[in-house]
């Protein structure tokens, strides 16, 4: 049994307590100091002591078992000296509060962007994540931040600065006495990034930051038809066929006539937007008269909204303006290697997934009078609807 006992001319107490040493065969005293000046909460240490040494002695103790010692007796430390329980929330429930909060003080694409990497973070602790915020450690955040480079550098920097801001208030809150965020570092930008194509998710996401602008149709467009930038913001309506359910266009890049069969989400899209009489009137009339750099930078604000890319800064670099900017991981050409991808991951092979992406290769210009339109269409109708929510039918 634990006890604390004062010793002569020290203003701290002492604890002693007994555990059974296997090896021995006997029980073995300890004496320490509490470092408490509280009798009864230098009684919670004591008994903290004496839980950590009989599991550390039976061979289960893990850091995540002390930490789980070592905050309930900070908790019961802190209801002894201040007769009051010691505020504590769960990390989901924490998260929740704050993003509620950031929708009074910031944007609405602000908080969106915090939404998807505080809902990430959330994923990545499953059942952890009802857990008291006060067992988020360094480690959990930068593993978090690791497994979200896999997919971009600049969503896992996100999130770490999201986490910051988020356990920031939690200290302020009393919630925390330190931000486990803090110290842990974001990544280093490569001098040049490989592009890759988005995921489902993703998609989903930036259709939903897009939703109501014309860069919803957009991303629609070159994601099931692969189209690049310039070609999908000059399509007009002489290119769609509603009843031949086709998209045909010439590609900027390569001169080359593309034909491609509607997939079911763009078709219903295109059949619902308003009416026109003009042929020549162009499918999205915001994007058409934009130059290339201007649509890029358009098209990242969507990514910026969707919380896949960080808002760039206007800060001087001291690098010049000649200085070659980073390529992105994600922009809109990621639409034509999620065209692409998608169409090998439900079937097609590599002439057709070609084929419809216009590309010019050996496989295309070896096959291509073997792709008839059947088989393409075939192709189209197995492509994944988008627009639907995960999970829906």
């Amino acid at each position: 049994m634990a006890s604390v006992h004062k010793q002569k001319g020290k203003p701290h107490w002492f604890c002693s307590f007994s555990t059974w040493d296997a090896e021995q065969s006997r029980m073995v005293r300890h004496f320490k100091s509490t470092k408490m000046t509280n009798k009864q909460a230098a009684l919670e240490v004591c008994r903290a002591m004496e839980k950590t040494a009989k599991v550390g002695r039976s061979g289960k103790l893990t850091p995540e078992t002390a930490r789980e010692i070592v905050s309930a007796a900070v908790a019961d430390i802190f209801t002894a000296v201040n007769a009051e329980t010691m505020p504590s929330a769960s990390v989901k429930a924490w998260c929740r509060q704050w993003l509620d909060g950031k929708e009074i003080e910031a944007e609405p694409a602000t908080v969106t962007r915090y939404g998807y990497a505080l809902e990430h973070f959330l994923d990545f602790l499953g059942p952890r994540a009802e857990r008291d915020i006060a067992s988020i450690r360094p480690a959990d955040v930068t593993r978090f931040r690791d497994e979200q480079a896999r997919l971009s550098r600049a969503t896992a920097n996100l999130g770490v600065k999201v986490l910051r801001a988020c356990f920031n208030a939690a200290v302020k809150q009393g919630l925390l006495t330190s931000n486990p965020a803090k110290v842990v570092d974001v990544l280093k930008q490569r001098g040049e990034s490989k592009r890759r194509a988005f995921t489902l998710d993703e998609l989903r996401r930036v259709l939903a930051a897009a939703k109501g602008s014309d860069w919803y149709g957009a991303t629609l467009t070159s994601l099931y038809s692969g189209a690049r930038l310039s070609d999908t913001a000059r399509l007009t309506w002489r290119a769609v066929d509603l009843q031949q359910d086709t998209l045909a266009f010439v590609a900027k890049k390569t001169g080359k006539r593309v034909l491609v069969p509607l997939a079911k989400p763009l078709s219903e899209y295109l059949a619902g937007l308003p009416s026109v009489d003009d042929p020549d009137a162009p499918l999205f009339p915001s994007l058409v008269k934009l130059s290339v750099s201007h649509l890029s930078d358009g098209f990242r604000e969507v990514l910026v909204s969707a919380g896949m890319a960080e808002p760039r800064s206007h800060e001087a670099t001291g690098k010049g303006r000649n200085a070659a900017r980073p390529v992105a991981e994600l922009s809109f050409h990621s639409l034509r290697h999620s065209f692409v991808s998608i169409l090998k991951s439900t079937g097609a092979n590599e002439a057709v997934a070609m084929a419809l992406a216009g590309h010019e290769t050996k496989a295309v210009s070896a096959n291509y009078t073997h792709l008839d339109t059947a088989t393409l269409r075939d192709a189209m109708d197995k492509l994944p609807d988008v627009t639907k929510t995960k999970g829906a039918k």
